[in-house]
C-alpha cells in the first residue's frame, strides 16, 4: 500500500525509500554499501558550490560515482545564485538528480547565509531556485526544514516557491535549525507540506526502524521517505522496511557473520577511494555505529580507535566477532 515507484521529473525510481544525504558519511563506500539493501535512489555528501566554482581536487572527489549506485542525486548548497548557476551546470554532467540544501544546521555552514539560513530569506531562497532550475538539464529537488525557529515555520510557504519554480520533488525534515535533531519530527508540518503542493513529498526525520518509517507513512501521507540517522551502522534499515511494507512482517536481523563481512567490504572500499591511512580514521565511526549495543562493545572500541592500519583492523574485528 505504502510502498511504490516514485516519480522524479523524468526518472522512475523502483521504490519511494531514499537515502539522505549526510556530511562526512554519505560518501562513495557508504552510499554503494547501503544500495545493496534496496533503496532506490543515494544522495552524496553536500557540495558546496564555492567550491566547485574554485575547481577544489577534495570537493570533485566527492562526486565521485560509480554505476552500481545509479540513479544518484548530487547535493549542491550555497547562497550565491551565479556559483549555484555554475555548480548546477558542472554537476548536470554526473548526477541523475540535483539537489538544493537549504536545511543543514551546522554554524559553519550558516554563518555564510547558506543550508538553513536560507530559510529566513524567501526571496533569496526563490532566486537560488530559479537559478539553479534554469540551469539544470536533470530534475532539480529541494531538501529543508520546517523553517529556522519557532517563530518562522515557513515550511509550506517555500514547498509552494519550490513548485512554483519548477522543483520535481521536495524533501522536508520535521525540525527547526534551532532544534537541530533534537525532540522529535514534526509530522504535523510534513503533513501540512504534503497537503500544500502537488509535486512529490518525501518525508524526514527519526525513521530509525520499520514502525517509524510506517508511522510517517499514516500520519502525513508522504509520497516517499528519507533515511539518515536511522541507517549509520544499519545499512538493512532499506530492506528491512521494504519487507515490513510489502508483508507487514519483519526480516531477520543480520547474523555476525553478515554483519562482518558488510563491515569488512567497507573497508576496503574506503581504502580503495581514500588511502589506508585516512579511510582507517574515517572508518572508525562506521565500526562504531555497526557495533553499537553488541557486547563489550565500548571496550572493542576503544582498542579500535588505537589502530591505525587495515590488517591489525581486520585481526580486532575477527576476534571480536568470534567472541560474540
Amino acid at each position: 500500500m505504502y510502498l511504490k515507484k516514485l516519480k522524479i521529473g523524468n526518472i522512475e525510481l523502483e521504490n519511494n525509500i531514499l537515502l539522505a544525504p549526510m556530511a562526512g558519511i554519505t560518501d562513495l563506500p557508504f552510499r554503494v554499501i547501503c544500495k545493496k539493501f534496496g533503496p532506490s535512489l543515494v544522495c552524496t555528501e553536500m557540495i558546496s558550490s564555492k567550491a566547485i566554482f574554485h575547481d577544489d581536487t577534495k570537493t570533485k572527489k566527492l562526486m565521485n560515482i560509480k554505476k552500481e549506485e545509479r540513479p544518484v542525486a548530487i547535493q549542491i548548497f550555497g547562497s550565491d545564485e551565479e556559483t549555484m548557476a555554475y555548480a548546477t551546470k558542472y554537476v548536470n554532467k554526473i548526477a541523475d538528480i540535483i539537489d538544493i540544501n537549504m536545511g543543514c544546521p551546522a554554524p559553519k555552514v550558516v554563518k555564510n547565509g547558506d543550508g538553513s539560513k536560507l530559510l529566513l530569506d524567501l526571496q533569496k531562497a526563490e532566486k537560488i531556485i530559479q537559478s539553479v532550475v534554469k540551469n539544470a538539464e536533470v530534475p532539480v529537488t529541494l531538501k529543508f526544514r520546517k523553517g529556522w525557529d519557532n517563530d518562522n515555520i515557513v515550511a509550506t510557504k517555500i514547498a509552494k516557491i519550490a513548485e512554483n519554480n519548477g522543483i520535481s520533488a521536495i524533501t522536508i525534515h520535521g525540525r527547526t535549525r534551532s532544534e537541530y535533531y533534537s525532540g522529535k519530527a514534526d509530522l504535523g508540518i510534513i503533513k501540512e507540506v504534503k497537503e500544500s503542493v502537488n509535486i512529490p513529498v518525501i518525508g524526514n526525520g527519526d525513521i530509525i526502524d520499520e514502525e517509524s518509517a510506517l508511522n510517517m507513512f499514516e500520519k502525513t501521507n508522504v509520497d516517499g521517505i528519507m533515511i539518515g540517522r536511522g541507517c549509520l551502522g544499519n545499512p538493512w534499515i532499506f530492506e528491512k522496511i521494504k519487507y515490513f511494507l510489502e508483508t507487514g512482517k519483519k526480516m531477520k536481523d543480520p547474523t555476525t557473520e553478515e554483519k562482518l563481512n558488510i563491515i569488512k567490504e567497507h573497508i576496503n572500499m574506503e581504502i580503495e577511494e581514500k588511502g589506508e591511512n585516512v579511510a582507517i580514521k574515517e572508518m572508525r565511526k562506521h565500526i562504531s555505529w555497526y557495533t553499537k549495543n553488541l557486547k563489550d562493545s565500548s571496550k572493542f572500541r576503544s582498542k579500535m580507535n588505537t589502530i591505525e592500519n587495515k590488517e591489525e583492523l581486520l585481526n580486532l574485528l575477527e576476534k571480536y566477532f568470534e567472541n560474540i
